[in-house]
């Protein structure tokens, strides 16, 4: 996701408030210069064989003291699991909403129009 975040601005720093890890699905790691609060020594291993710099945010702020030429790196910030409750509600017609239910038995939200059984649709 670094190097996916890093597309045309190679040049730049990248900064992650955050841990950097490997990751293995990744083959080719290019030159990157990355600003983060810690890195795996698989991650910094791959990245400065690459030609690449892993700096701390004291480094960054002696090379780039106002954040020029950086890119702010952040993770998708809809894959938390009170983003499924969000939308129309759980009842409406196709609505794939989650609900906010205290059990997932046949009692729970499985009446009519749940179940092929209850004879309604």
């Amino acid at each position: 996701m670094l190097i996916l975040g890093l597309i045309d601005q190679e040049d730049k720093i990248a900064v992650v408030v955050g841990a950097v890890t490997d990751d293995i699905r990744v083959y080719e790691v290019p030159a990157l210069k990355v600003t983060a609060l810690r890195f795996t020594e698989t991650a910094r291993a791959r990245i400065e064989k690459a030609g690449g710099e892993c700096l701390t945010f004291d480094q960054l702020a002696l090379r780039a003291p106002l954040g020029q030429n950086t890119v702010l790196l952040r993770g998708p910030k809809n894959a938390r699991e009170a983003v499924k409750h969000f939308g129309p509600a759980p009842g409406v017609p196709h609505s794939h909403t989650k609900p906010y239910v205290r059990a997932k038995g046949r009692k729970f939200e499985r009446a009519r129009g749940r179940r092929n059984s209850k004879g309604f649709r």
